[in-house]
């Protein structure tokens, strides 16, 4: 299976000839036809300008909606943000500016419809406009993830899960990575996007997702018609072990993306790239993890100078274990899940991860348990 990968920058005639290639790879010009209804679902977190890495690019949106439009096609352009406005989100990252004056509806996701995604979960709500569309354009951004590792093609499609739902889900999977996971693998398996194209011109390392991660200019745009794939190939080039990845890690055990991933294209060399840690948050027993909850598990911790403690990351919580005082941030870290939403939504960048002196005195005998 390819993953083609292409040079390009954010002058608009380059990118959009670019994009077209790509899609022209993966088969668009005949998948896309008249009059269909083609959803574009970029990664839409919350309020940020465009240089800060967070959100896809406007440019990469509006290429996709003229590439669908060329087509006959009607395009929709949609997600369900983390925390804010979604005219904000659109105002502050450009992307009202970049579709104005084209025939395309912007909606943010509302509407629910009950899916089922298989065992362990079950029926689950997404949105009604993905299972709706006559086909999807999956457009993630590049960049780390301080739960997940990284945020790529499989886990955007988080954002097809509906508003403070996907706080629900976050508390429901808990502590453990691979019950999220799991719960990413039987979203991205439901939605099935067409094509994924993913925005890695200017990508993002570190603290991601949100404005704690730190930009890092690769130069490309990659494009597969299996995300799963496209993780994949990310992987490699960013230096990251796939098996590293608890997307791909619960992929492969279901088998996917099924076959061999072979990359087509010129990727950048890339070196260095900062990577959040995901080694496992539960170990042993029980009263194991008890210890390893309060003394040597990671966790999120705030830089006091930089918090203006406005609460949105108390309101954004799933396991409601953030106080907002006036001394400061309280963390309840016995209940905290670290999903790490909190370090997503905070509109400073005033949080980020940790670990204790204790847990880096003592990880490797921690490591002993995994």
């Amino acid at each position: 299976m390819n993953v083609f990968v292409r040079p390009a920058s954010y002058d608009w005639p380059h990118l959009k000839g670019e994009f077209d290639i790509l899609m022209d790879r993966l088969g668009g010009r005949e998948a896309i036809r008249k009059g269909m209804r083609v959803l574009v679902k970029p990664n839409l977190l919350s309020a940020a300008k465009p240089g800060q890495a967070v959100l896809t690019h406007p440019l990469v949106v509006r290429a996709a909606v003229e590439y669908i439009l060329e087509r006959g096609a009607r395009p929709e352009v949609g997600d369900s943000q983390a925390i804010g406005s979604f005219d904000r989100i659109l105002r502050e990252n450009g992307i009202d500016r970049a579709l104005e004056g084209l025939p395309v509806t912007v909606r943010e996701f509302r509407d629910s419809v009950p899916v089922d995604v298989g065992p362990p979960f079950g029926k689950i709500e997404l949105a009604r406009e993905v299972l709706t569309a006559d086909a999807i354009l999956n457009l993630p951004k590049l960049k780390t993830h301080s739960q997940m590792a990284m945020t790529l093609g499989v886990k955007n499609l988080f954002g097809c899960v509906v508003g403070y739902r996907k706080a629900e889900w976050h508390l429901r999977a808990g502590v453990d990575r691979d019950v999220f996971a799991r719960l990413l693998v039987e979203i991205a398996r439901t939605v099935r996007p067409a094509f994924t194209i993913m925005d890695g011109i200017l990508a993002m390392e570190g603290e991601g997702p949100g404005k704690s991660g730190t930009p890092r200019a690769l130069g490309i745009l990659l494009a597969a018609t299996d995300p799963f794939a496209l993780d994949e190939a990310v992987c490699r080039i960013v230096g990251l072990p796939p098996e590293k990845l608890p997307t791909w890690r619960s992929g492969r055990g279901l088998g996917l993306p099924g076959e061999e991933v072979a990359i087509d294209g010129e990727t950048p060399e890339v070196r260095g790239f900062r990577i959040p840690g995901a080694e496992p948050l539960l170990f042993g027993s029980a009263s194991m993890n008890s210890l390893v909850r309060r003394h040597l598990l990671q966790r999120p911790v705030c830089a006091p100078e930089s918090c203006t403690l406005c609460g949105l990351c108390r309101d954004m919580c799933p396991a409601k274990a953030i106080a907002v005082e006036e001394a400061g941030l309280r963390f309840d870290y016995d209940v905290c899940i670290r999903c790490y939403c909190c370090i997503e939504v905070c509109p400073r960048g005033a949080l980020r991860t940790a670990e204790p002196l204790m847990g880096r005195m003592l990880r490797p005998v921690v490591k002993r348990f995994v």
